[in-house]
């Protein structure tokens, strides 16, 4: 269980440095479509790599899964381009601060009607609080100047 959190941290740590780098990146190259499909084309390659070292046969039972399951490469690519395009000019910060915001919000609402076969955690007036006392905390780091 620790291990799994602590792969996790360095997941969100690298979520505010993903967004700087690839917006300075659209930036510097003045097309951040341009920059986020440099950035599909090297996570498709470490994705690659990967799959072929932990296995590739599961991939034959892609053609049996249902359609909506794939929507999540659209959610990928829909983050990665709003980031690239509005983090320059909006603050990493203040963008990385609306998504965890949003990312509190949808996983509530996932946990709490067990969607997408995840399990079901009832949103508590306790869980309320927590995820308000959460979002407080976010916005004091990022406005609480």
């Amino acid at each position: 269980m620790a291990a799994q959190a602590l792969v996790m941290f360095a997941a969100g740590l690298g979520i505010p440095l993903l967004a700087a780098l690839n917006a300075r990146l659209g930036a510097n190259i003045g097309s951040p479509a341009a920059a986020a499909t440099v950035l599909f084309v090297v996570a498709f390659l470490a994705a690659g790599a990967t799959l072929l070292l932990t296995g590739p046969g599961a991939l034959r039972a892609l053609p049996g899964q249902p359609g909506h399951l794939f929507l999540a490469g659209l959610l990928v690519a829909f983050y990665v381009l709003s980031i690239t395009w509005i983090a320059p000019s909006f603050g990493v910060g203040n963008a990385i601060f609306l998504v965890l915001l949003g990312q509190l919000v949808s996983a509530a609402l996932i946990d709490h009607f067990g969607l997408f076969g995840a399990q079901a955690v009832p949103v508590s007036p306790l869980r309320l609080t927590g995820i308000a006392v959460m979002a407080a905390g976010v916005a004091l780091t990022q406005f609480g100047r």
